[in-house]
């Protein structure tokens, strides 16, 4: 083989080699500021998993700036976040497979579009910033009011629970509770 081509091919392989650990340490740093968070619930008999990444407020306006209103939201940061239920359960009314999901959402000033979409994403946006979401793999789509929050939430977090069972995600002064059923 050319010296040329041998030099030209080590070069190739070290820039691989740069470029995969590279990416694997901006993906981590990026998680420190975001810190990946599995939360598992039980309603009743029903086990639900919700893995997603927790952004911080830091004084910064979150919807409507941060998070603009009217556009595909990954809920979260990093990765996209997945909704995982070991049994059919109802969401808003509306009949949802057991399976796991990516949750996306829609921020809106008074409500919210809430997304169950039975697509992996390996990211939650692409790099030109929008989501990752393809609409023709959306399963149940819900729109809920948005209820303002007396205290600030300073990490978006993620809950289950409540009378009656809800999903709530709440950040900054904002939370919607979509209705969950079994």
């Amino acid at each position: 083989m050319p010296k040329f081509l041998k030099g030209l091919l080590i070069g190739a392989v070290l820039l691989a080699i740069l470029g995969y650990f590279g990416f694997g340490y901006m993906k981590s740093q990026t998680k420190k500021a975001s810190p990946e968070t599995v939360s598992t619930f039980k309603l009743d008999d029903v086990t639900i998993n919700v893995d997603y990444s927790r952004p911080n407020k830091k004084g910064r306006v979150i919807f409507g700036e941060l998070v603009p209103y009217g556009k595909v939201w990954r809920t979260g940061a990093n990765e996209a976040t997945t909704f995982e239920t070991d049994k059919d359960i109802r969401v808003g009314g509306l009949p949802l497979a057991k399976g796991k999901y990516t949750l996306w959402t829609i921020p809106q000033a008074t409500s919210w579009t809430v997304i169950f979409n039975n697509k992996m994403y390996p990211w939650g946006v692409n790099y030109d910033g929008r989501s990752q979401r393809d609409p023709t793999a959306d399963v149940v789509t819900v729109e809920v009011p948005v209820q303002q929050l007396p205290a600030v939430v300073e990490q978006f977090t993620i809950t289950v629970g409540g009378t009656p069972a809800a999903l709530n995600l709440a950040w900054d002064q904002t939370q919607v509770s979509v209705p969950l059923e079994h």
